[in-house]
């Protein structure tokens, strides 16, 4: 987007317990309805950090809908696809009806972050678009 000027369109916070999704281990319905199949497999490999892995993951899938500003209406919340960068920068890869919802409100990206502390998850969402 060189040379164009992008603004903020919306911002998104959200926080999960982590002790909250202990039991939801990889074959747990909760597991399988929220996350793709390349989110589980990521979960899998976290090995004793499965869990603030979760509650970062599904964290940052809520931070995205308040970003948006529109909730999760019209949407399920494994459109919303969190991957990493080999460095392991998280990264959103909407798709279905959160693509169209995003790109509905004029937001090109949503850049995230995710941070773990004191047994909690936290996601910030930026959504960023053009004038």
């Amino acid at each position: 987007m060189e040379g164009l000027q992008t603004m903020i369109r919306g911002i998104g916070v959200d926080m999960c317990e982590i002790e909250r999704l202990q039991d939801k281990g990889p074959e747990s319905s909760f597991v399988k309805r929220f996350f793709t199949p390349e989110e589980q497999a990521y979960l899998q490999s976290r090995g004793a950090a499965y869990a603030r892995s979760l509650a970062g993951l599904y964290a940052a899938k809520e931070a995205y809908a308040k970003a948006l500003g529109c909730g999760i209406r019209g949407f399920a919340l494994q459109e919303v696809e969190i991957l990493h960068t080999p460095e392991g920068q998280p990264y959103y890869r909407p798709q279905g009806q959160a693509l169209a919802r995003q790109l509905e409100r004029g937001i090109e990206e949503v850049l995230l972050s995710i941070s773990h502390e004191a047994g909690l998850a936290l996601a910030f969402a930026l959504a960023r678009g053009g004038e």
